[in-house]
């Protein structure tokens, strides 16, 4: 890698790829329409002379490809991540997920570059049967539209690296944490109890059982799967940690760190919302055997999440 695009560089994953690559001494174009992403996350970066700011959108092909001149490797990670309320506008996962990679593979194209690290979801094993779920499961029925932009999103990217030669990573990720977090049941939990701390609302039964893994293991897993010499068109692996939890033991996390006691009240059965899977565990042993290995429990990950949060609570 000499010059790197980052899709979704003022986001959680996107601004913290960036902090690391900028102190590898790599150069950085960072691509972000700023709908959800905030300029507070790439200050620093913003300071650094080999990193550059360009706001545009994934869904202008044109402007993408001109944004991408001189660099040779793409990370894309931009997408829309709102898998609660994808039924509420079902065309969001198609623009900015599925129709976005397709134009990010078509810039690439044009600009002649030939290798793209995707950040894909577990959400594609829907409610897998296999736990934990390996790389080569099957994919089932799609439970969210989330998921199914994520899997026409992986199917495009492996058809251009099998048509147009280019060298893919495709990184399955469990759900993140971590600093610069600013959604999911964390940030919420946290939310309502600033607002309320004698009660917490939680979707679902609290048995949901999740695996979670810290932004920077997150970032450390890439970087090292890209210094491996790979032999393939099309890599593909799964990230997290080797563990789970109950929505239950997360929320203890937090109430014992926040000292509070309030009253938990559940709503619905063994699912949180409509496409909301109860049990997520993601077989890791594949990157785990190339010498990678998560540094922070879930545990850590969360208290980690909730001390940045109280510390950043401008993020609400």
């Amino acid at each position: 890698m000499n010059k790197v695009f980052v899709t979704g560089a003022a986001g959680f994953i996107g601004s913290n790829l960036i902090d690391r690559l900028l102190k590898d001494g790599y150069k950085v174009v960072g691509w972000d329409n700023l709908s959800t992403g905030r300029i507070r996350f790439i200050e620093e970066a913003l300071k650094n002379p080999n990193f550059t700011l360009i706001q545009g959108d994934n869904l202008n092909v044109s402007e993408l490809s001109e944004a991408m001149i001189g660099c040779d490797v793409v990370f894309h990670l931009a997408a829309n991540a709102d898998v609660r309320f994808g039924l509420n506008h079902p065309s969001k996962d198609l623009n900015q997920n599925t129709i976005a990679t397709f134009n990010v593979l078509q810039a690439m194209k044009e600009r002649g570059i030939k290798k793209i690290i995707f950040s894909s979801t577990g959400s594609v094993y829907g409610e897998s049967k296999k736990i934990p779920t390996p790389e080569n499961a099957e994919f089932p029925i799609q439970t969210s539209l989330y998921g199914a932009s994520k899997v026409a999103c992986e199917s495009m990217i492996q058809a251009y690296s099998e048509g147009y030669g280019f060298e893919s990573y495709i990184f399955r990720f469990v759900s993140i944490l971590g600093e610069r977090y600013t959604h999911g049941h964390i940030f919420d939990f946290y939310k309502q109890l600033i607002e309320h701390p004698e009660y917490l609302n939680v979707l679902g039964d609290g048995t949901q059982r999740k695996s979670y893994l810290y932004v920077q293991d997150c970032v450390d897993a890439m970087l090292h799967v890209l210094s491996l010499k790979s032999e393939t068109k099309v890599n593909i692996y799964n990230l997290g940690t080797n563990e789970y939890v109950q929505v239950n033991e997360s929320v203890r996390f937090i109430l014992e760190h926040l000292n509070l006691k309030p009253e938990i009240r559940y709503s619905g059965g063994n699912k949180g919302w409509i496409g909301d899977n109860p049990f997520i565990f993601l077989d890791t042993a594949k990157i785990r055997n190339t010498g990678w290995n998560a540094k922070l429990t879930i545990k850590q990950g969360v208290i980690s999440t909730l001390t940045w949060l109280q510390k950043n609570q401008w993020v609400y």
